[in-house]
């Protein structure tokens, strides 16, 4: 069986998007989603969304990770499927979906999405890392850890330090690097699931966000943010050290579409 795909980017962080609202993607085949997501045998993506009918809501959004396992929330894969969602003509220019995570509102002006993201409530310091190292939950795991050079790092061996470690081997966790004396905020994620750096990550940009105005006692703002794959932004209330009215912003566009022997 052939089925349509569609392959979108939001700041160089990409996906396979399938519309399944007539039900017909084998539900968890890791092995078919690794080889739709493998860069050299496969279409080639970070991770694979399938979009599903549900009733209240413009559409289901399903995630599977390019290890082929079902994940946690991803926030550039939100604004992308929001995208697609429109591409087909689902509600208008914005609306809102079910995901793992809960309910998500989105917003569509041109290539731009704006992705309501979930309630944080709970920013931790690393106790057994010096300070400027963090653990959140914006929807998936992060750990957050504020460096200098960030260039120079190289980012999977560093990330396997603690995404491995006794604390998180089991469940992973994805690690953000962040550098912020240059004037801007700047950061590169190894998210796991794909094992790897990838050029963007959304839940990553809102942790480092957050963990930016948690060191500055922000109350309410938006902070551009700075990735290998371009800037993302996040804007953001905070009241008593929660936070509300999260929004992810940035781009998200379709690279190509094709067809599929399943």
């Amino acid at each position: 069986m052939q089925l349509d795909f569609f392959k979108y980017q939001g700041t160089g962080n990409d996906f396979i998007i399938i519309n399944n609202r007539k039900m017909l993607f084998p539900k968890n085949d890791d092995e078919l989603v690794r080889r739709l997501c493998d860069r050299k045998f496969g279409i080639g993506a970070d991770g694979l969304m399938l979009l599903e009918e549900e009733t209240g809501y413009d559409f289901e959004m399903v995630y599977y990770n390019s290890d082929g396992r079902e994940g946690t929330m991803c926030g550039n894969g939100g604004r992308c499927i929001s995208a697609f969602a429109h591409h087909l003509g689902i509600g208008n220019n914005k609306g809102k979906f079910i995901a793992v995570d809960g309910e998500h509102h989105y917003e569509i002006n041109n290539d731009i999405v704006r992705l309501n993201m979930i309630e944080v409530s709970a920013i931790k310091k690393d106790a057994d890392a010096a300070d400027g190292n963090y653990i959140l939950f914006t929807g998936s795991p992060h750990y957050v850890s504020f460096r200098s050079e960030i260039d120079k790092i190289n980012v999977v061996s560093e990330a396997h330090k603690i995404r491995y470690n006794d604390i998180f081997a089991k469940e992973g966790i994805n690690v953000n690097f962040v550098e912020t004396n240059t004037g801007k905020v700047k950061m590169r994620t190894y998210e796991r699931g794909v094992e790897d750096e990838t050029l963007s990550c959304g839940t990553g940009t809102v942790a480092v966000a957050l963990c930016f105005a948690h060191q500055h006692n922000l109350e309410k703002g938006k902070i551009e943010i700075q990735t290998p794959g371009g800037e993302l932004s996040v804007s953001f209330q905070n009241k008593d050290g929660i936070y509300t009215d999260i929004w992810l912003e940035g781009p998200a566009k379709l690279v190509f579409t094709g067809k599929i022997d399943i």
